[in-house]
């Protein structure tokens, strides 16, 4: 299992960015995939997740409304679309599949969300 996190940057505040996290050897069917943030100085929190299987999805309470997860099915993708960005946002984001077996992460990226 392999996860591909991309689509970091600098933005100012109010810009927008999407992160996609393309994942390898699972299927979406099977497992729910989740974003994750770690701040600097700040403990790595979960901030969204979707579950192709249930089909649903959540998001935490400080970023909804402003960020939305989503599927691609077809290019085995995930996207974190983020508007409204804050400077608080800034943290390196990372994707995670939770199986049976193992958590798998990807390779984090840095969202910077300047003031």
């Amino acid at each position: 299992v392999q996860l591909q996190a991309s689509g970091g940057g600098l933005v100012q505040a109010g810009g927008s960015l999407t992160l996609s996290c393309a994942v390898s050897g699972l299927s979406f069917d099977d497992y729910a995939i989740a974003w994750f943030r770690q701040a600097p100085g700040k403990e790595r929190e979960g901030i969204s997740c979707i579950s192709r299987k249930y089909d649903s999805t959540y998001h935490i309470q400080s970023v909804r409304g402003r960020f939305k997860i989503s599927i691609d099915n077809a290019k085995n993708t995930v996207y974190l679309q983020m508007n409204s960005l804050k400077p608080d946002d800034t943290a390196v984001y990372y994707c995670r599949v939770a199986t049976d077996m193992a958590n798998y992460w990807g390779q984090g990226t840095l969202v910077t969300v300047s003031s």
